[in-house]
């Protein structure tokens, strides 16, 4: 637990780092806190801040830097927001989210979110629908089956699953006449959900073939899914902190090209209400200690459908791209709602 004066300083420390890009040192924290306490106090505070591991002293200054850590503590308990003017910035943003053209809504908003934030802004595309008009199995060969997923729009889904048991061709066409006369225009997670309640009435081998077949279903959707557009990334190349460092630019483009880590720490966040802050790799999925994504779900007639971002690095104004986040997610929300 901190007491009050190191917490003041913990922020005051992290701000003054955020704005100039500088280890701060005890005289610098002094002038920026407005405490009246002397240079050995600060140091001791310091000291107990480091050893606490919310900040630490580079190698080549004396100065100190807040770590992962450090900006989490402040970004949740210390942090003042600055609100953006919503309605300034719908102005700014009014003729590049045409309602009538929903990918260039996308499109245009990831290009915002980078603009606004001069970091990267990344978009999801709507999700489609996981709803499945037909679906058949073909035996391939021992515990080898082919999934065939046909989509209300005629699209055609594959997968090849494999089974624990080897049915035969007439238990596939069993278990598929079972799937279309009672699954039909339901959704796989609503699919899911009823498997859970009827599995115990299903024949073990029937349940498990069904088990697998909607588990496919929800592998070939996501994959459907995967539309992440990106914007602005050249933008990192003047950021000072990763300017210098030729390895760190290096992966972060291969992360930005593959966009499957993205993606699915996106969808992770499309799961929670509003805005999430992932710090400098607490997040499994893109474990980049340099890296911040600020991210929050969009909805389309109240329906979460996507999600859209910032990623930048751990040195961000996190309040002011929490509202860039916040206010661009709403203003896609309302262009896409429009009928």
């Amino acid at each position: 637990m901190l007491d009050d004066r190191a917490k003041y300083l913990l922020k005051a420390l992290v701000e003054r780092y955020i704005a100039d890009g500088q280890p701060v040192g005890s005289r610098t924290l002094s002038r920026a806190s407005g405490l009246e306490l002397s240079a050995a106090t600060i140091r001791n505070v310091m000291a107990d801040l480091e050893e606490l591991g919310l900040i630490v002293s580079p190698h080549t200054s004396a100065g100190r830097v807040p770590t992962a850590r450090g900006y989490r503590l402040f970004v949740d308990t210390m942090m003042t927001a600055r609100p953006l003017s919503l309605d300034e910035l719908a102005h700014q943003t009014r003729d590049q989210l045409q309602p009538d053209q929903p990918q260039r809504v996308i499109s245009n908003a990831a290009q915002m979110l980078s603009s606004l934030s001069q970091f990267v802004g990344v978009v999801t595309a709507p999700r489609k629908a996981t709803v499945f008009r037909h679906i058949e199995f073909l035996r391939l060969g021992e515990r080898r089956i082919l999934v065939i997923l046909v989509a209300p729009d005629g699209d055609v889904q594959n997968r090849v699953i494999f089974t624990a048991q080897d049915p035969t061709q007439s238990q596939l066409v069993e278990a598929s006449n079972l799937l279309n006369a009672h699954y039909t225009g339901l959704s796989i997670e609503e699919m899911r959900e009823r498997l859970k309640h009827e599995v115990e009435q299903l024949r073990a081998d029937m349940a498990s073939l069904m088990q697998a077949a909607v588990q496919a279903g929800g592998e070939v959707m996501a994959e459907s899914n995967d539309n992440l557009v990106v914007s602005g990334e050249r933008n990192l190349l003047t950021v000072q902190d990763f300017s210098s460092d030729l390895g760190s630019l290096r992966r972060m483009f291969d992360l930005f090209e593959q966009k499957t880590q993205l993606m699915r720490l996106l969808d992770g966040s499309s799961r929670a209400e509003g805005v999430n802050i992932y710090i400098g790799g607490e997040s499994q999925t893109v474990p980049f200690e340099e890296l911040s994504v600020v991210s929050a779900p969009y909805q389309i007639d109240g329906q979460v459908v996507g999600t859209l971002g910032v990623i930048g690095p751990t040195r961000m104004a996190y309040d002011r791209m929490i509202e860039i986040v916040d206010i661009t997610s709403r203003l896609v929300s309302n262009a896409l709602s429009q009928k």
